[in-house]
């Protein structure tokens, strides 16, 4: 399933999350500027690397991509629902959510794999966090999403509680099934995708503004 939009407007421009979206295209843009030795010796500088942990990485990875889907796949996510819940939070806020979930993940990854030479980049932890944080606040919208069904492709309103939880469903399962796998092969980081998510569904209390009333004015007298 690819989600394509979701049916709740927003009140204020999402100024955050296209700075993030932005300075993702420009560090992978120059990423795609590197010749393969230069491009490894840089994810490794600024990747997390869990055998060789640095907390100043934990920031520096969650803007480097592994390709154009990763980085296409996270923006979209991004984009679809970050706006929401920067929204909801305000700006500062949010971005001080955004890191946390992001640095959770990160945590979370590197513990489970803690003698891991691979170093770990993408914004997809800190992502499930906003995915999180969206289940918690929106639990009725629904996402315009498009799905494949043997040769069509299908686009159908699904609610975000289904959509969301299924995802999480998958990372938690695929998290688990790769707990076999050797600690110095790449592949998904699967683990941080549970924690930035689960993160988010706890954190996204602390931060929440509360929500906006509407006043009404009947006869000059306030209701």
């Amino acid at each position: 399933m690819i989600p394509l939009r979701d049916v709740i407007p927003t009140r204020t421009v999402p100024v955050v999350t296209s700075g993030i979206i932005g300075l993702n295209v420009v560090v992978f843009l120059y990423e795609q500027t590197l010749g393969p030795r230069a491009l490894d010796l840089f994810v490794r500088q600024y990747g997390v690397v869990p055998v060789d942990f640095a907390w100043v990485n934990v920031v520096t990875s969650m803007f480097l991509h592994g390709g154009w889907a990763h980085v296409g796949g996270n923006m979209l996510y991004l984009w679809i629902f970050g706006d929401n819940v920067e929204d909801r939070l305000g700006h500062v806020r949010y971005l001080i959510f955004y890191l946390l979930c992001g640095t959770a993940a990160a945590l979370a990854q590197a513990y489970i794999r803690t003698d891991s030479t691979v170093p770990m980049i993408g914004a997809s932890g800190a992502i499930s966090g906003v995915l999180g944080a969206y289940l918690v606040l929106f639990p009725h919208s629904r996402v315009l999403t498009l799905i494949p069904i043997v040769f069509f492709l299908q686009i159908v309103e699904v609610p975000a509680v289904v959509l969301l939880g299924l995802w999480f469903l998958m990372q938690l399962v695929s998290g688990v099934g790769s707990l076999g796998a050797r600690a110095d092969v790449g592949g998904v980081a699967f683990w941080a995708h549970v924690a930035g998510f689960l993160a988010g569904l706890f954190l996204v209390n602390v931060f929440k503004q509360p929500e906006r009333q509407t006043v009404e004015w009947w006869d000059g007298v306030r209701r």
